[in-house]
């Protein structure tokens, strides 16, 4: 943008200033002063084909923006929303899934189908990841026997046809004086590993329908990640203990909104 197109743009919000309230004027000091501070850190992966310097930067803002006015970590549903606004800016084609319901892919990028999740728990873990909620299991018959959880774990496994890469946006931080967020990528080949992770069913419960794990291991028998079938109320697929080494850091932002 030219210095002539700046000054242009100036202007026009010159003269719609002019019509706000008081308390509109504190809002936007609010966020024009939130702009002026410097991040504490942005990082990218230099590598990275989703995050470029543009989209890091834009997409810091919308954090910026978002504690301008929470305290809380941004939820699943505006970072779907955001992220897409985002990188169509950057010139990428993005589109979120017309249904908000949808069991399958979140956003479309470039054609790609992508799924997103969030993580924002009080006891997050910088080196471990989890999903509380990977998908629904569904209220049908619960498996009572390791064997049987080979069908739980084949739901797993096709669901994630619907899908090509899985996005993740963790929250390590909710402190005013430094926010941290990170965008990890979880490989999709890394939890198809399941499908040969050893099942087993809990034993010492005192729920009727026994929750159920399947653990992925290393070669040198160190857990990769775990499947926790959660036999509860609400019947889902939680993945736990995921290795963030394994995982792929795509950009990081620290900043302060105290």
């Amino acid at each position: 943008m030219t210095t002539t197109e700046i000054l242009a743009r100036v202007d026009r919000l010159a003269v719609a200033l002019r019509e706000l309230t008081e308390q509109q004027f504190h809002l936007i000091e609010t966020v024009v002063t939130q702009f002026r501070k410097p991040f504490l850190k942005i990082e990218r992966d230099p590598l990275s084909d989703i995050v470029d310097a543009r989209l890091l930067r834009d997409f810091g803002d919308v954090l910026r923006i978002h504690h301008c006015f929470s305290k809380e970590a941004l939820s699943k549903d505006r970072f779907e929303y955001a992220l897409e606004k985002t990188l169509t800016l950057c010139g990428k084609t993005a589109a979120l899934a017309a249904s908000r319901t949808n069991r399958g892919h979140d956003l479309t990028v470039d054609g790609v189908p992508f799924s997103l999740k969030t993580q924002a728990d009080k006891g997050i873990k910088e080196t471990e990841i989890h999903i509380s909620k990977f998908m629904e299991m569904g209220k049908g018959k619960w498996p009572k026997t390791a064997d049987g959880l080979k069908v739980l774990r084949e739901t797993f496994l096709r669901h994630m046809d619907a899908y090509e890469r899985i996005f993740m946006l963790r929250c390590l931080a909710k402190d005013p004086a430094c926010w941290r967020y990170e965008l990890v990528e979880i490989p999709k080949a890394l939890l198809q590993e399941a499908g040969e992770g050893k099942l087993e069913i809990q034993r010492k419960t005192k729920q009727e329908t026994r929750p159920g794990y399947c653990r992925v291991k290393d070669a040198a028998g160190d857990l990769k990640f775990e499947l926790y079938f959660d036999a509860g109320s609400e019947r889902k697929l939680q993945i736990r203990h995921l290795r963030k080494d394994l995982c792929r850091v795509h950009a990081q932002w620290e900043f302060a909104t105290a």
